[in-house]
């Protein structure tokens, strides 16, 4: 009997790793045994060709390497992930929470594809990813939504407190903007749950998004 597949998905500057961490507390503090997965796994071997193109390997641009060859090197990730790491877990019943999954590439990937062309390319995506490759499908995708100035001004803010250098997509402004454009189109299409992380042109308190990923997340969980 499969388990359950939670999906925390958001653009970069969303807050998702602070919600995914407090996600995880929760759980814990109820006492549900989970398997956690964070993507894409860059101390990996399979994240080898994420890196190449993250770093500008490939092209300075995001891009440079087209929606369907990027979501091939990330789609790798999980695969290697799901036969080396939680797959039994997950065919034995356990639930699995994953911040980013093969949303991560409806997101950040359609983008790069006309807006006239997204639904088709969400649909091959999961063909590719659930059907081909075999991947579960989530359970639950919550998306959380943040307006891509107050992200972009959290990713400053981030890079100059920990020094650490920003990656092709959290440099490029108007990529980030469109992402989250396709990201509510995928949302809408593909029926993942929007949490709104801003009101009032000003970021949302971390423990009101908190709760209102809780409340989904105990929806699913049943």
């Amino acid at each position: 009997m499969p388990g359950k597949l939670i999906v925390l998905e958001g653009t970069d500057g969303s807050g998702k790793s602070t919600q995914f961490a407090l996600l995880c507390r929760r759980l814990e503090r109820e006492g549900r045994r989970f398997h956690r997965l964070v993507f894409p796994r860059y101390q990996e071997e399979s994240s080898a060709l994420i890196r190449l193109y993250l770093s500008g390997a490939f092209g300075a641009q995001p891009g440079d390497v087209n929606a369907y060859a990027a979501s091939s090197f990330y789609a790798v990730d999980r695969y290697a992930s799901y036969r080396q790491d939680w797959g039994r877990d997950y065919e034995h019943g356990g639930l699995i929470l994953a911040d980013r999954y093969t949303t991560s590439n409806a997101v950040h990937q359609g983008a790069k594809v006309p807006p006239q062309e997204r639904e088709d390319f969400f649909r091959w995506l999961y063909e590719y990813e659930y059907g081909r490759l075999g991947l579960p499908r989530p359970d639950l995708v919550c998306y959380l939504d943040m307006p891509t100035e107050l992200a972009l001004s959290l990713l400053r803010s981030r890079e100059e407190r920990t020094h650490t250098q920003a990656d092709i997509h959290e440099r490029d402004g108007a990529y980030l903007a469109e992402c989250r454009r396709c990201a509510l189109s995928a949302a809408n299409v593909l029926g993942w749950t929007v949490i709104s992380c801003a009101a009032g042109g000003a970021p949302r308190g971390v423990e009101e998004i908190e709760q209102d990923i809780w409340s989904a997340v105990s929806r699913a969980l049943g």
